[in-house]
């Protein structure tokens, strides 16, 4: 499925204001100061799906935690803790990596931690974090459960939460987040290659949505941006559609970090202006994908190469509405490497 986006319009100084490169670039001094800080490697992969070059940003060992996410939940502590060091403990839900950027964050700020999970989320991930001095608390039977948890407990004992995803009233420490996110592409940018074109994947459009803005700002209207999303769990493509954020059924998908069925507000308020074009991908194609991108030696799960199935799943037509050929320069996230994170 692919959607062009009807409400495409230009960078503005507001949304620069929010995100962009100055704010990434803020975040990179940060983390340049943490002692397991080193930017992430970037594969060039020449000719990759009929291009010229792909420059696919490996993910899969972002400060020992395996995945994008270590950048985002830590950089939101970082500022909550600087700005009112003595505060209250943070709280988060997680099923993935978000709970073990939060845990480190706060375990550097020296701040509480605690974490929900869902019953399903594996004991050895509730390991990890209670070795990085999180409070793990199971929550019942899936993600949801554990937001409701999170949220409840953050309301009932004053603490702050730390959620990856806003919504009407909850937008500043998301925002954070991405801003965190903002890091890699800042990293991206030391190759000194300008993008033609950027696919990224999404779930609730966090990292999307940081792509977006840091690439408007670094290179301007030109680079067409492209939002990868799962044939299950198309909530942004949804939401584009219908002009506002919008709650989509879904269907199952093995995805997993990618399996949103609504969109973070502020995400969704910035693709729609700065996206060029929403497709969806198959599990299918994203393990395709995969397989693909390792007989280049880069090493993804599924997840972790859904932009690239993006990519490589184009339509002829699309492909000529993108101005996409043989002279085209992409940007490629590798989110999290092949082995599957509970």
């Amino acid at each position: 499925m692919e959607f062009a986006n009807p409400g495409r319009a230009p960078y503005t100084e507001r949304e620069r204001e929010l995100i962009g490169a100055r704010h990434a670039q803020r975040a990179r001094a940060h983390f340049s100061r943490r002692p397991g800080y080193r930017p992430t490697p970037v594969h060039t992969i020449p000719r990759f799906a009929g291009t010229h070059t792909a420059y696919v940003k490996d993910e899969s060992a972002r400060m020992g935690l395996g995945s994008f996410k270590a950048l985002g939940g830590a950089y939101a502590v970082h500022l909550l803790a600087q700005h009112d060091p003595g505060g209250p403990p943070f709280v988060c839900a997680s099923a993935g990596n978000h709970g073990l950027s939060v845990a480190r964050g706060a375990a550097e700020a020296g701040v509480p931690c605690v974490v929900y999970l869902g019953d399903g989320v594996p004991e050895a991930f509730a390991q990890r974090l209670r070795a990085l001095g999180a409070d793990v608390r199971r929550s019942g039977g899936d993600y949801d459960a554990s937001m409701a948890a999170a949220l409840h407990a953050a309301k009932e004992h004053g603490w702050r939460l730390v959620a990856d995803s806003s919504w009407e009233g909850y937008t500043d420490v998301p925002l954070h987040v991405m801003r965190g996110y903002g890091v890699l592409f800042d990293e991206l940018a030391d190759t000194g290659a300008a993008p033609t074109h950027v696919f990224v994947q999404a779930g609730v459009g966090g990292l999307a949505a940081a792509a977006a803005a840091y690439a408007r700002d670094r290179w301007g209207e030109a680079p067409r941006i492209v939002v990868v999303e799962p044939e299950g769990a198309p909530c942004l493509i949804e939401s584009a559609r219908a002009g506002r954020p919008v709650r989509v059924a879904g269907a199952p998908t093995a995805l997993g970090r990618l399996d949103c069925h609504e969109p973070s507000l502020i995400a969704h308020r910035l693709l729609s202006r700065l996206a060029d074009l929403y497709l969806t991908v198959t599990d299918e194609q994203a393990r395709a994908a995969a397989r693909e991108l390792a007989a280049h030696g880069v090493r993804l799960s599924g997840c972790g190469a859904a932009g690239a199935a993006g990519l490589l799943a184009l339509t002829p037509e699309a492909r000529a509405a993108l101005a996409l050929d043989r002279t085209s320069r992409i940007f490629l996230v590798g989110t999290e490497g092949p082995v599957e994170p509970k």
